[in-house]
């Protein structure tokens, strides 16, 4: 069995692609060529690798055509954003294919009105990123209904774990939060810190995604979460992560506005604004039933795992 995974050097293929090989597939990973996964062994020695670069292949009308030419039995796409990229890479796997497992996000579902959430809630999704991948899964699903194209869609919380800054207990991707819980200094959170987070282990999302290769039969057409076991709330993960460094909580509740003039950066304002906005909470019984989905990771126990890994690069001291 040959598996093709597009953007195999990133969070999800550093955990899915030694999986694959685990598994028994004949594994290339499409890449830009200008990254290594997070986490080396020497598994890594038995893929291949091919150098593209998507942008321009898709520009060419060439990108689709080279990745059918593989002769696939698997494609895991990781990197594909919006309708256009999408559009030319299944029309080349058109029966050619056994599966395209395609990564969305749980931000496709924009705000949810039940929670945790199930995949079969309507869409509602804001801003560009979580617009693009619901219009990508829509695509997906409509092409499966009219033509049987054998498409798999995963959605995934926040990707956690070492080797890359992740989402903090303040919703933004600023390190020194973590380094002032360490230090045992008080931190910020917005409103009352009830507003609640779904981060998730690289390593539990490449679970998603071999599972639903191994359980083809039951993910065709059908979309999973790939998140934690519970979502947890901003003042929640922060407080255990407080304890984790051995230290006393320390956090203060600003209202908005204020929040925003203590953090002043507007990055780090607009992402958590983003992540105060979705307040992810969702569901992860469809995977658990279908693909026999079971998290090694708590979202604390994620983040954990990641600071270690911030410590030990230096990212943050304590």
């Amino acid at each position: 069995m040959k598996a093709v995974v597009i953007g195999g050097c990133g969070h999800i293929g550093t955990y899915l692609i030694p999986r694959l090989l685990e598994n028994g597939f004949e594994v290339t990973n499409v890449t830009r060529g200008k990254s290594k996964p997070y986490k080396m062994s020497g598994m890594w020695t038995w893929v291949q690798s091919l150098v593209m670069d998507r942008t321009q292949e898709e520009k060419e009308g060439s990108f689709g055509k080279k990745i059918a030419a593989l002769n696939p039995d698997v494609v895991v796409d990781l990197i594909a954003y919006n309708i256009e990229s999408l559009d030319q890479i299944v029309h080349a796997l058109e029966g050619k294919v056994g599966q395209y497992v395609y990564c969305s996000s749980i931000w496709a579902h924009g705000s949810a009105s039940t929670v945790p959430a199930p995949e079969i809630l309507p869409r509602h999704p804001f801003g560009n990123y979580g617009i693009g991948k619901a219009q990508c899964e829509e695509y997906l699903h409509r092409a499966y209904r009219k033509s049987r194209f054998p498409e798999t869609v995963i959605m995934p919380g926040h990707i956690t774990g070492p080797g890359w800054n992740f989402i903090n207990p303040c919703g933004n991707l600023d390190p020194k939060v973590f380094e002032k819980i360490g230090r045992g200094e008080a931190i910020y959170l917005p409103n009352f810190g009830m507003e609640t987070l779904h981060n998730v282990h690289a390593d539990d999302v490449a679970q998603v995604f071999m599972n639903s290769i191994l359980y083809f039969n039951r993910a065709l057409g059908e979309s999973f979460h790939a998140v934690a076991p519970a979502a947890t709330s901003m003042r929640g993960i922060a407080e255990k992560m407080y304890q984790w460094f051995g230290c006393e909580a320390k956090i203060e509740y600003l209202p908005w506005e204020k929040w925003c003039e203590a953090t002043k950066d507007s990055g780090f304002i607009a992402s958590t604004e983003n992540h105060v906005r979705h307040s992810d909470n969702y569901s992860m019984e469809k995977a658990r039933c279908l693909l026999n989905y079971n998290p090694r990771y708590t979202i604390f126990e994620a983040m954990c795992d990641g600071v270690e890994s911030m410590l030990e690069r230096g990212i943050i001291t304590i």
